[in-house]
């Protein structure tokens, strides 16, 4: 086994890490970007190394920094964790150069498995079926004669970043030009293929345990057909839709796909499957690092993948063949993710003012947080897992849904609450999956508007903020925030709000609340509402709300200032990176004008209505923050007037 381990990465993944190390009595060796000064990961490490300056994001891909401070701290081996340089073979290929053992397979294996086209062929030749498509360069004619739906991929990496569902051909070649920049901003290689789509497709991997001598084994499946955006949000193992058959079946196919490769280490093997027909399986692609949903896998198997993986990497041999795999239980897991839902789940970001990460009996979260940690928009918004063992599904998932409502992570919005109602909608309880299922009945999960015991409870704190310091004697009675006033009934107090997104209400404060710094309990209508409570964000069973002071005349001068011409504003914190018009530009409504980036993900901006462009105020490379003014369109109709 190695004395010293250097992580490279940050967040949950390297914290995961360094647990292990430390209970394998391993020195782990952190890295970090200013950025990441006073992360968690860093505090947890026993060694933390500087890799660079901003931009943050980058000093992460640097390999000579990597290597500089493995050498630095006589590091043995570098563990990847996943993303960044996670499936880089040419940072495997250097770590070997280096004399670093590189803990996950060969650069010939990633190199081969991270190229999906020459997967798909290698695979295909060990007889493991595959999904029909097609590669650059005929991409366009590969999808017009597979016909829509079509799903366009980059071969060069995973995680849903640059995919596309293409439903209408006429708008092939802007999907294509999207792929391509998201591809070549996530992974640095523009390569795309494209796949038939499966209406109603599950999405079902193998995890796979590789060593050197010639071992391989699979740990059983586990389901992931709950995404949004082609990203996963739920995974659970096993699957509700394998019978033991063909569970052996596409397990047998993971490890010759893993063999057809030379695989070394853990990795995954994932397949699309026809719900309608399990047996039907197709090969869609290997992941060639540990997954973000491992613990599902960890907590059915009591087999510790990242203790695996060392031991593997330092020449062990695995000391357990397949027929010796048992499947315990239910485990499922939920990623906590730093978006908005309100807010069509657009990436967010801020500083956590507030936390509390549930664990106990059966119950594990894997984070990278701490309070006081600033999320910023350069890394990819995952924040957490919350993940759960019991001994059958329903208890699961009963379980994980207690979890999440005791998941708190004030100032920063997140999907906590989202992921809690979509696990008691009635197909997710049923297990009647799909990937489709969240994008079609998302809306039916996200309150609409804010409900009044909020605005109500957010009242009770301003006014108890408005108290006068306790002193003896004599109180006047005017300075005290109770609606006192002479020769009638106290008045109530009103107090205007907004919440970011929505428009101002003005509350009465309610009677008989009870406040402190960290909670607040209201009673409206006979019916008592608790909420954690940090600054003028409240949060209760895993959503939580910015409720801030409104200022009516301070608001009515800020719209005047355009003088009533309608703004475009950045609608999340992240970088602008492609600008369209210019000043003095003719727009359509519709049009497309901007493009924003956050946490890898695009949204484009678009104009309102006709008219003209009378303000633009940023440049590709400006950083913006949510809700900040990018343009101006002037309707066509009041130029007209």
């Amino acid at each position: 086994m190695f004395d010293t381990v250097l992580v490279a990465n940050r967040g949950e993944i390297a914290v995961r890490v360094i647990r292990t190390l430390r209970a394998l009595g391993v020195r782990s060796v952190a890295v970090y970007s200013d950025a990441d000064a006073d992360a968690r990961h860093v505090r947890e490490a026993d060694t933390a190394v500087r890799i660079g300056p901003p931009p943050a994001a980058e000093s992460y891909l640097s390999v000579p920094a990597l290597l500089d401070a493995a050498a630095r701290t006589g590091a043995q081996a570098v563990h990847p964790g996943y993303g960044f340089l996670a499936e880089n073979a040419a940072f495997a290929r250097a770590c070997a150069d280096a004399g670093l053992v590189f803990i996950g397979p060969t650069a010939e294996a990633i190199s081969l498995m991270g190229d999906k086209i020459r997967a798909k062929e290698t695979v295909k030749t060990a007889g493991v079926p595959v999904v029909p498509g097609a590669a650059d360069p005929e991409l366009v004619e590969a999808a017009r004669e597979l016909g829509a739906p079509v799903l366009l991929k980059p071969s060069a990496g995973g995680g849903g970043k640059g995919m596309r569902l293409v439903r209408d051909l006429s708008v092939l070649e802007e999907e294509i030009a999207a792929a391509r920049r998201e591809a070549r901003a996530s992974f640095g290689d523009d390569t795309l293929l494209v796949e038939r789509w499966i209406d109603r497709p599950r999405h079902i991997e193998i995890q796979v345990l590789a060593d050197t001598h010639g071992n391989v084994v699979h740990l059983g499946e586990r389901e992931c057909s709950l995404q949004r955006r082609h990203q996963k949000i739920i995974e659970e193992a096993p699957s509700v839709l394998l019978t033991p058959e063909i569970r052996a079946a596409m397990g047998a196919a993971a490890v010759e796909a893993a063999r057809s490769c030379g695989y070394v280490g853990a990795g995954t093997v994932e397949f699309i499957v026809p719900g309608v027909d399990p047996s039907a399986y197709y090969f869609m692609e290997m992941n060639t690092r540990l997954q973000v949903e491992h613990p599902v896998t960890e907590l059915i198997t009591g087999i510790d993948l990242v203790e695996w993986q060392l031991r593997v990497a330092s020449g062990e041999p695995l000391p357990f063949a397949q027929d010796d795999i048992r499947l315990d239980g239910w485990a499922i897991e939920a990623r906590i993710c730093a978006e908005d839902p309100s807010r069509g789940f657009l990436p967010s970001g801020g500083t956590v003012l507030a936390l509390n990460e549930p664990q106990g009996e059966g119950v594990r979260t894997d984070s990278g947080l701490s309070q006081g940690t600033e999320v910023s928009s350069l890394y990819d918004p995952m924040l957490s897992k919350v993940i759960v063992h019991a001994k059958d599904r329903p208890t699961a998932l009963r379980k994980l849904r207690a979890a999440l409502a005791d998941t708190v992570t004030l100032g920063v919005p997140t999907n906590a609450g989202f992921l809690r109602r979509l696990l008691a909608h009635e197909d997710v309880i049923a297990g009647d999956l799909d990937t489709g299922l969240v994008e079609r009945d998302a809306e039916s999960l996200v309150p609409q508007g804010v409900p009044e015991e909020v605005y109500a409870a957010a009242a009770a704190v301003r006014l108890a903020g408005l108290a006068p310091e306790p002193r003896e004697g004599w109180t006047d009675p005017f300075s005290v925030p109770n609606g006192f006033r002479l020769g009638g009934a106290p008045k109530r107090l009103a107090f205007p709000f907004r919440v970011p997104g929505l428009e101002p209400v003005t509350v009465d404060a309610p009677a008989g609340a009870r406040v402190t710094d960290t909670a607040v309990t209201v009673t409206l209508d006979g019916i008592t509402h608790h909420f954690r409570r940090a600054g003028s964000w409240l949060g209760r069973d895993g959503d939580s709300w910015h409720v801030l002071d409104h200022d009516p005349v301070e608001a009515a001068l800020s719209g005047a200032r355009h003088g009533g011409a309608d703004t475009l504003a950045a609608p999340m914190p992240g970088t602008v990176t492609v600008v369209k018009v210019a000043v003095g530009d003719e727009v359509e409504a519709g049009q497309s004008l901007l493009v924003v980036e956050a946490m890898k993900m695009e949204h484009v901006i678009s104009a309102p209505h006709a008219g003209t462009v009378t303000e633009l105020d940023v440049t590709p490379g400006t950083t913006v923050a949510m809700d900040q003014i990018l343009a101006v369109v002037t309707p066509r109709e009041e130029e007209d007037a």
